[in-house]
């Protein structure tokens, strides 16, 4: 089941800011990931999703209705990056106030039932007894739990959370993470906007990356980080008077190195190339030289380096094109 599905959404701001043709569907009781330097137009298209911005062109559904529609933003749990709390009332206090915009009335929030939950949204955000405190007494990683609270408080299908770990030091963020992961299992889906790379690593199924405003990829994460360039090759029969030849019958894009060798003429070569196509083809080289191929592994890389070089191929803006399913 999709629960959000777009076709290409785009918003455009008068400095030319935005973005533009954002296509992607994003399947149910997935972490879904979406990265991109600042200014790519990643909050532009939070926004749009949640009904915050209207966008110029294009379309999208969330749990089968068009964005924005109420019936969708019932099921619709969201933290903003900018968020601000009434410093003045009380966590619990925040969270009634939240119920009240949702459709609760005084007396429902009121109940015993409705105070049990707000005290269940304090321990799984984390503020625990902390969260019958005002928001004056908080400091930034509490306000940033709070508004996690706020957040799941409706018990929500969908969550979207805008740099949810932010602001907090590395336990808090390991909680985050937990706490994503537990989402998951119970079936949520969650959308995670943020420059924590790490996180993302950690907890995400799918992730998308946003380049000046275009939709540059789109996939399952470890496909993603194995469809880079490194591979490992596992040979025996290597004779070091073959690094000069094959060097000179590569394709261009190809390079490699030796990463390891024996006396007995066992090698592994680290091997950048361009698909698998160009990694059959040195495999015949081998062959042909006589050199015995054990095994070739593609070496997924880091998350971090493929977020460099994305951010770093300038022109390419069609890999997001057509809807690319994660």
């Amino acid at each position: 089941m999709m629960i959000l599905q777009t076709n290409g959404l785009s918003k455009t701001y008068a400095s030319g800011t935005g973005c533009t043709d954002i296509s992607l569907e994003i399947e149910k009781g997935k972490i879904f990931g979406l990265l991109g330097p600042n200014g790519a137009g990643k909050s532009t298209f939070v926004k749009m999703v949640v009904g915050l911005l209207r966008p110029d062109s294009g379309s999208g559904t969330l749990f089968g209705k068009p964005i924005g529609h109420p019936e969708s933003r019932i099921k619709l749990g969201y933290l903003p990056e900018l968020f601000r709390f009434q410093e003045w009332l009380t966590g619990a206090e925040v969270l009634r106030y939240h119920a009240g915009l949702c459709g609760m009335t005084r007396s429902q929030t009121k109940s015993a039932d409705f105070t049990a939950r707000i005290e269940e949204v304090f321990r799984i955000s984390g503020l625990n007894e902390r969260g019958w405190n005002r928001v004056r007494h908080y400091s930034k990683g509490m306000q940033q739990r709070l508004g996690i609270a706020c957040a799941l408080l409706m018990d929500p299908e969908f969550i979207i959370l805008d740099e949810p770990s932010s602001a907090l030091d590395p336990i808090g963020r390991y909680e985050v993470r937990m706490l994503l992961e537990r989402l998951r299992s119970e079936g949520k889906t969650v959308f995670l906007n943020t420059h924590l790379l790490e996180d993302v690593e950690a907890v995400c199924d799918d992730v998308a990356f946003l380049h000046l405003g275009k939709l540059r990829a789109v996939g399952p994460m470890r496909e993603l980080l194995r469809s880079g360039t490194s591979w490992e090759v596992t040979t025996s029969g290597w004779l070091p008077e073959l690094q000069e030849s094959l060097a000179s019958q590569l394709l261009p894009g190809m390079s490699f190195t030796i990463a390891k060798q024996d006396g007995d003429g066992g090698a592994m070569l680290h091997v950048s190339a361009k698909g698998r196509e160009q990694i059959g083809y040195l495999n015949r080289l081998l062959i042909e030289e006589g050199v015995t191929v054990y095994e070739v592994r593609p070496v997924q890389g880091r998350l971090e380096e493929w977020f460099l070089a994305m951010s770093g191929e300038q022109g390419n803006s069609g890999a997001g094109k057509g809807g690319v399913r994660s």
